[in-house]
């Protein structure tokens, strides 16, 4: 047996914040990130809804990209103290994950980080509270699944939180608050959308019920992120729907090793001066993946679907398989995201010389290796690679080297 969970009511379109009028309760606590929302005026709007709904609202701001544990537990803290019956997180990515991990601390206090972190494990929710994601970004699809991703600085790791009870129960896709991101996001988000759709795809837990919206989405950020990056409004709009769409498949098909890596190379390396932006890690280590994935048969013949649907031609698998490496390489290129960690530099955006020195790399590689192979996602990949494997995939994924293996 199976299991497909969506949120209760998904409201999309231009306009689509009001819908905040529709929820009934009598507290609404608002988790949002940096300046962005406010800056623009949707975090004022949300919160002038809410109070339409007859709620008394309170706010927690400042959650941080890539949101620690210590985030969460002062968030928690602030839930008990208010005792909301709607969670509201706007933005992009972090507050909505930050803001699961809230929810779950906040229904059950003695609940440690440990505890949230063991998969398909946590207990069931709504005693307390309900919850409604509103995404301004177009690529994490938090505002649909049931993952969130919380960094443990002191390990220097991301833990992906996986239970379908941190489902929202209501996504708003507004894609007026796409319209705000800037280019450099509009890429990054971009192209982690296009690894969800991709990994759900070839996943092992791929059904008829996550097949047709991991297609229809790969189809349409091929079609429309590289104009949304080149500041086209409604390519950007429809990149809002796509994103959403991958969601909707990984949240019920999984994921795969490009995350995994992505998860646990995010952190690690911030003593060398930067973090690896998340949606860049997946952009560079996906086509390695994709190398890696193939000699899987049954993920070929998916592959070639892929390729497929995205007119790439080829005439036997193999060829489609070189033909998606090269597709995905091209977007890289035309989104200005780099090829490797090696030449992973300064905003995300590709250098010479990276911020992260071939020693530290091959030092830290077997550790990194080894947390890649535990990472919840990595169970669903159609390969499951050994250490040597994994060591030998995340070095193609530092020198831009071919993947035969």
């Amino acid at each position: 047996m199976a299991r497909f969970t969506l949120p209760r009511d998904l409201y999309h379109g231009k306009g689509s914040l009001s819908a905040l009028k529709e929820l009934k309760g009598k507290k609404a606590m608002i988790c949002v990130g940096g300046g962005s929302m406010k800056r623009f005026g949707f975090l004022d709007r949300a919160e002038q809804y809410l109070r339409e709904a007859g709620m008394e609202v309170e706010l927690f701001e400042g959650i941080e990209s890539d949101p620690s544990v210590e985030t969460v537990m002062r968030g928690a803290e602030a839930m008990k103290r208010f005792e909301p019956d709607w969670i509201v997180a706007i933005g992009g990515g972090s507050p909505i994950d930050a803001a699961k991990a809230m929810w779950i601390k906040y229904e059950y206090p003695d609940c440690t980080f440990e505890d949230m972190c063991k998969v398909f494990g946590i207990p069931e929710l709504r005693k307390k509270a309900h919850f409604c994601a509103v995404s301004s970004t177009s690529g994490t699809a938090t505002e649909v699944t049931a993952f969130s991703i919380i960094t443990d600085y002191a390990q220097g790791t991301k833990y992906p939180i996986a239970d379908f009870e941190i489902t929202p129960d209501v996504a708003i896709v507004d894609p007026e608050l796409a319209e705000t991101m800037p280019r450099k996001l509009v890429a990054q988000t971009g192209m982690d959308a296009m690894t969800h759709a991709i990994e759900a795809y070839v996943s092992t837990a791929n059904n008829d019920f996550t097949d047709p919206l991991a297609i229809h989405a790969i189809e349409m950020i091929q079609q429309y992120l590289v104009r949304s990056y080149n500041e086209d409004m409604t390519a950007r709009d429809a990149m809002h729907n796509a994103q959403c769409l991958a969601g909707m498949a990984f949240s019920n098909a999984l994921l795969g090793i490009v995350h995994s890596m992505a998860h646990k190379t995010g952190a690690v390396f911030a003593d060398c001066g930067a973090h690896i932006v998340h949606g860049s890690a997946n952009a560079m280590y996906l086509p390695k993946v994709i190398a890696f994935n193939a000699k899987d048969e049954t993920a070929k013949k998916r592959y070639g679907v892929i390729a497929d649907y995205m007119h790439l031609g080829g005439e036997t698998d193999d060829e489609k398989v070189q033909l998606l490496i090269k597709e995905l390489r091209r977007m890289n290129d035309e989104l200005n995201i780099p090829h490797c960690i090696r030449h992973y530099g300064k905003d995300a955006l590709p250098t010479e010389t990276g911020f992260v020195p071939e020693e530290v790399f091959l030092e830290r590689l077997p550790g990194i290796a080894e947390r890649a192979i535990a990472d919840a996602c990595t169970g669903s990949n159609p390969r499951i690679p050994t250490q040597e494997e994994m060591e030998k995939l995340l070095k193609a994924c530092y020198y831009d080297t071919d993947v035969d293996f």
